[in-house]
């Protein structure tokens, strides 16, 4: 069943109350169209979070995204920096998934690492503290995040 078919059922199960959960057939979807995206953006002013990002989907077996160079300052007046900085990428570039990276809300909140597709339909998404809390490196924090987004939804690591 494609990405489609399974967000119409589990729309379908919600308005008559018989929605209990995520199912196997749903994940395998998911995965099966992040696996069919063919041009995978990340939106930012520099490349450290690209090649963190690729150097995660590479392990994974997923292609490589490339780097959208934009200035996401814009963002963080908004109270979902990290999502709007997705926005932004889709608004002005014709991509199949974007994975953006940047504050989780307010200043002090953490940061979000999300996934989302050409639609705006959030597919994954993994959190980190502060970096005062955590100390990593923007690298390794991102490696971390964008790989907990893909273990949440079922992707392995690929030997």
């Amino acid at each position: 069943m494609s990405l489609e078919e399974i967000v119409k059922n589990a729309y379908q199960e919600s308005i008559q109350d018989e929605r209990f959960g995520d199912t196997e057939d749903e994940l395998i979807a998911l995965r099966n169209h992040i696996r069919s995206c063919k041009k995978i953006v990340v939106p930012n002013k520099n490349t450290v979070k690209t090649s963190a990002i690729n150097e995660v989907l590479k392990k994974f077996n997923l292609p490589d995204a490339q780097h959208m160079c934009i200035h996401t300052n814009s963002a963080d007046l908004s109270r979902t920096p990290a999502i709007t900085k997705a926005l932004l990428a889709l608004d002005i570039c014709d991509c199949d998934l974007v994975i953006a990276r940047g504050r989780l809300g307010v200043p002090g909140s953490g940061s979000l690492l999300i996934i989302m597709d050409k639609k705006g339909r959030i597919l994954s998404a993994a959190l980190s503290p502060s970096h005062i809390l955590h100390g990593k490196e923007v690298e390794d924090a991102v490696k971390d995040e964008i790989t907990q987004a893909l273990l949440r939804i079922g992707f392995s690591v690929v030997e």
